[in-house]
């Protein structure tokens, strides 16, 4: 809970006017290259997170803490966010193993 994570550069994310945040990851190698001629495969894969998701997402900023973030979110949903801290370390993990997000001491 006392690291920082960071958002990569790798990747782009777009906020819609609903406040869902779009993560987009480049299909890239020689496989999805043959896709995308052959089968018009899209270049770009969207990933569209849900609304905690968007919520914690918006919220990293290479400055707060794991911890800030979900004291953060359980203001903002309350009880609906329960159980926070499982949930929040669980969508941490998730985002690093995809490389969307780094986590600094």
């Amino acid at each position: 809970l006392d690291l920082v994570p960071c958002q990569s550069q790798k990747f782009r994310a777009e906020i819609g006017e609903d406040g869902v945040v779009t993560i987009f990851v480049e299909n890239k190698g020689p496989f999805n290259f043959v896709a995308q001629k052959l089968f018009k495969k899209p270049r770009f894969s969207q990933i569209h997170l849900e609304e905690f998701g968007s919520f914690i997402w918006q919220q990293i900023d290479g400055k707060r803490t794991v911890k800030e973030i979900a004291d953060l979110m359980h203001e903002k949903f309350g009880e609906k966010a329960e159980p926070l801290y499982p949930r929040i370390s669980m969508y941490m993990k998730t985002l690093v193993s995809y490389n969307f997000i780094t986590l600094i001491p």
